[in-house]
């Protein structure tokens, strides 16, 4: 492998990076909140926001009732990303864990106070976005969690312990 890679950094610098120049990151959070039991599967909470701005009560609920309201029909175990992105857009995104090593996802969004309720993300296209860098957060931490899983018993104790493990802190 070259490790000189300039020529290839500039073309691909030259080309864009489809970062827009005026683009300030700023940090965000990750805050566990109640796991969510339905009929067939068990998933753990997790809301992205930043500091100033959590996620407010309502739309936590009104999330929440998403799945409440059968929004989902997947079973099993895994976990929920409620991601804040700016003052009123909302992803709701459910993960979970198939065919032992897998992350299957369903996506929800809510643009503003004119959605009265959260709805499937269209997804069309071939090259989809996934997750963005403060989502990867729990994301991560849920892969490591269920690694610790797959290497236990898989059983009741086993189950009680993953749904123990969330993070809580920076993204």
């Amino acid at each position: 492998m070259s490790l000189n890679q300039a020529p290839a950094i500039a073309r691909v610098l030259a080309a864009g990076i489809n970062v827009a120049p005026a683009y300030r990151h700023v940090a965000k959070h990750v805050s566990p909140g109640e796991p969510l039991t339905l009929p067939a599967a068990l998933l753990k909470w997790y809301e992205v926001h930043t500091v100033e701005r959590p996620v407010p009560p309502e739309v936590s609920r009104l999330a929440r009732n998403t799945f409440l309201d059968g929004g989902i029909a997947a079973g099993g175990m895994g976990f929920v990303v409620l991601h804040r992105c700016g003052e009123s857009f909302y992803f709701l995104i459910a993960n979970i864990w198939r065919n032992e090593n897998e992350i299957w996802e369903t996506v929800w969004y809510k643009d503003g106070d004119a959605m009265t309720a959260f709805a499937e993300f269209p997804r069309q296209l071939p090259h989809l976005p996934t997750y963005c860098v403060w989502e990867l957060v729990p994301v991560w931490s849920e892969q490591q969690s269920w690694v610790r899983f797959l290497g236990s018993k898989r059983d009741a104790e086993a189950a009680q312990r993953w749904l123990g493990e969330t993070y809580d802190g920076a993204a």
